[in-house]
């Protein structure tokens, strides 16, 4: 099994920062795309952005130019910078991989269990 755990989340004034890190661990062969998305209370949950395993990165429009999404494949952790932070990125984010696991090699889609980021005005 995989397990991703989150950490960084937190309550930060408008135009704060705060950076999320994800950590993946258990029976991993490789681990191809690894994103952040977030869900806000009454909302859908929506992509930030993702990170390919080479370094491709995409980004929700909302985020673009303040967020940046990074990883250290070697540690199997994935990060997420966030400047210039709004009220309205207030949510719960969340970690998504998808990894390729021992000793099966099925690759399968996983989430965390999520962090909170607050942004107050």
């Amino acid at each position: 099994q995989v397990q991703l755990v989150e950490s960084g989340g937190g309550l930060v004034q408008a135009g704060g920062s705060l950076r999320l890190s994800c950590a993946a661990s258990g029976s991993i062969l490789s681990i191809n795309n690894m994103g952040w998305y977030r869900q806000a209370p009454g909302k859908q949950r929506e992509l930030v952005a993702v990170i390919t395993r080479y370094g491709s990165t995409s980004y929700a429009d909302s985020v673009k130019g303040r967020f940046t999404i990074s990883r250290d494949n070697a540690k199997n952790t994935v990060y997420l910078q966030m400047n210039s932070l709004k009220p309205e990125d207030t949510a719960l984010y969340y970690c998504n991989a998808w990894a390729r696991r021992l000793p099966d090699r099925r690759e399968d889609n996983y989430w965390g269990q999520g962090t909170q980021v607050t942004v107050s005005s």
